[in-house]
């Protein structure tokens, strides 16, 4: 039965490595494309969410290394909407490539999304998310007192900047993308988390801060009435005690076994953590929704039941 999917994109979806060029995430677009037109032709409507980590952080860094007093750094929202019309239109490019050989007649939209905050979320008064260069402690002192910066020391590579992680409330965009939904198009939305914006009165403000991709991803899937949040990542299934001799790959999930997992901290934090957690709250939202986890090369086996981990309310059983 044709169902409609959020996918969540990971970041393999679309970086092939460190010092990817244009080409070679092109070429990993085109990857995944071809993973995902499995599902486009049995028929499901499909919502593409995606990443934007190394993206976004290469174009803060351009700007960065480029500025003048002719010629200043855009702010980190408006770096973060050039990376989703960058990664959209290699999407776009891959899936129409794609569509060609399979003889589907269909268009792919991406749509610039603004996803609203909360200006009193707590997480703006404890920035965690990494961005950007690495720098010397002189250099980030000196960051702080002329720009305003937060910065903290990564891991003995030097201090780095760091943005707010704050939690999304809404999809500014949420209309547009259900009525192309509607009309049969293929919609690329919510890139890197979208673009965070909150409101002042009637106004609309961008805010430095990136939100979780997976957190955005579940919030757009339950504004659009998804049936399955489908987030791929680099692993066929969620696993406890993970790379310990006795771990244990799970196949299915009820809502209250994961909350058990995640206060016995078996996630990692930035890794399968917030993913388990956008899973939880989407099979919460609504009795009817699943969440999976797997891999891109299990997209399609995933959704019909026969690989990848399924979070539910109540324990699904594989077909």
């Amino acid at each position: 039965m044709a169902k409609k999917i959020v996918v969540a994109l990971g970041g393999n979806a679309i970086q092939t490595g460190n010092g990817a060029t244009a080409d070679d995430q092109k070429q990993a677009c085109l990857n995944t494309a071809k993973q995902l037109v499995k599902l486009i032709q049995e028929g499901h409507k499909l919502i593409i969410a995606h990443g934007n980590g190394p993206q976004v952080g290469n174009i803060v860094l351009q700007q960065q290394m480029n500025q003048s007093d002719k010629l200043p750094a855009m702010p980190l929202d408006t770096c973060g909407a050039m990376s989703q019309g960058m990664i959209g239109y290699w999407l776009q490019n891959a899936l129409y490539e794609v569509f060609h050989e399979n003889g589907i007649d269909k268009n792919v939209v991406t749509l610039v999304t603004q996803v609203q905050v909360d200006a009193n979320d707590p997480a703006f008064q404890n920035p965690t998310k990494p961005i950007g260069s690495f720098y010397t402690k002189d250099e980030a002192d000196h960051l702080v007192q002329t720009k305003g910066y937060k910065m903290k020391e990564d891991a003995g590579r030097g201090y780095r900047r760091v943005v707010p992680s704050p939690k999304p409330v809404d999809i500014i965009e949420k209309k547009a993308i259900i009525d192309l939904i509607e009309s049969d198009n293929i919609v690329v939305a919510s890139g890197g988390g979208g673009i965070p914006v909150s409101k002042d009165n009637n106004k609309l403000i961008g805010v430095e801060a990136v939100i979780d991709k997976d957190f955005a991803s579940e919030k757009l899937a339950e504004l659009v009435d998804a049936d399955v949040l489908l987030i791929l990542t680099a692993v066929e299934n969620v696993a406890i005690n993970f790379g310990k001799p006795n771990q244990e790959n799970l196949t299915n999930l009820s809502v209250s076994k994961a909350k058990q997992y995640i206060d016995e901290g078996q996630f990692a934090p930035g890794s399968m953590l917030p993913k388990v957690q956008a899973a939880v709250q989407f099979a919460e939202s609504k009795k009817e929704r699943q969440a999976i986890i797997t891999s891109l090369d299990h997209a399609y086996e995933a959704v019909s039941g026969k690989t990848g981990t399924i979070v539910a309310q109540k324990e699904p059983v594989l077909a």
